[in-house]
């Protein structure tokens, strides 16, 4: 009564046609003489694809084109194993392993742990860095439930070369980044946090995002003359009508383009296009 159903199911394709079936089985079997007190085994169930051989085929020994995880982790240590694994594709389709994409994996692990180097003080995001901080909270917390683990790490990708745009990174931040990170490199994140003088992020709170901060203040929209794009420039996201022609009107390409012409019809469509 107290462990079923099961909570996930999860495990491999070929599983799907022969251990969950028969588990399935002997489920219902048990359900009908009142052994159990559910009909089906798993509340959710999922796959994970097969990681392929370099070749692009299934591993096998007989190939000669299996990779022992031990040895890479030997090379490039766990965590990198661990990135890789869960950055290299969606994590129910079959992807075949790359040895560059290991090495990727690395550098992003080696920048991330560089970024003590450009440590400063600070107790809350920079107002540089604020919305992306949020947007990355909100993204990778979404993307674990889901499974998507691959975008999750692409969106921390992303934020690290921000963040190295800027040129530094607060104690505030950097604590977000490798909790963050913690679920899919816990050692170097673990390693950070003990130099930063707190304890095991494992046993933290995860972090939460302002809705508010994950809206863009400003998107890129394309200006066209008759229908044909000539330009492309920032505005407001809140912006009228009015001012957004005018903006678009401004343009050193655009003032070019209709100098000497009948404006016949302005439209502005929020958030995508002028068209004069």
């Amino acid at each position: 009564d107290y462990w079923m159903p099961v909570d996930w199911y999860n495990g491999g394709m070929e599983h799907v046609t022969r251990h969950l079936i028969y588990s399935r089985f002997w489920h219902k079997f048990l359900y009908d003489i009142g052994a159990v007190p559910c009909k089906e085994p798993y509340a959710k169930r999922t796959a994970q694809g097969l990681i392929l051989g370099p070749d692009g085929v299934k591993m096998s020994k007989s190939r000669g084109n299996v990779i022992d995880p031990n040895e890479v982790v030997d090379v490039f240590g766990a965590d990198v194993l661990r990135t890789y694994v869960l950055f290299m594709g969606d994590y129910e389709q079959a992807a075949p392993w790359s040895e560059n994409s290991v090495k990727g994996c690395k550098r992003f692990v080696d920048r991330i742990w560089n970024l003590q180097e450009i440590l400063v003080d600070g107790d809350e995001f920079s107002k540089e860095l604020s919305s992306s901080f949020h947007k990355t909270i909100k993204k990778v917390s979404n993307d674990i439930e889901t499974l998507k683990y691959n975008t999750a790490i692409a969106a921390l990708m992303t934020l690290t070369n921000e963040i190295y745009a800027k040129g530094s990174i607060n104690k505030a931040e950097l604590k977000t980044f490798i909790t963050l990170l913690n679920p899919f490199a816990p050692h170097v994140t673990e390693e950070i946090n003990e130099a930063l003088g707190y304890g095991m992020l494992a046993n933290g709170e995860w972090p939460t995002y302002d809705e508010a901060k994950c809206v863009d203040n400003e998107i890129e929209i394309v200006v066209q003359i008759n229908g044909k794009i000539r330009a492309k420039m920032m505005i407001a996201t809140d912006i009228e009508a009015a001012d957004a022609i005018a903006l678009a009107k401004a343009d050193e390409k655009i003032a070019e383009e209709i100098a000497g012409k009948t404006i016949v019809k302005e439209l502005y469509v929020k958030g995508k296009l002028v068209n004069i």
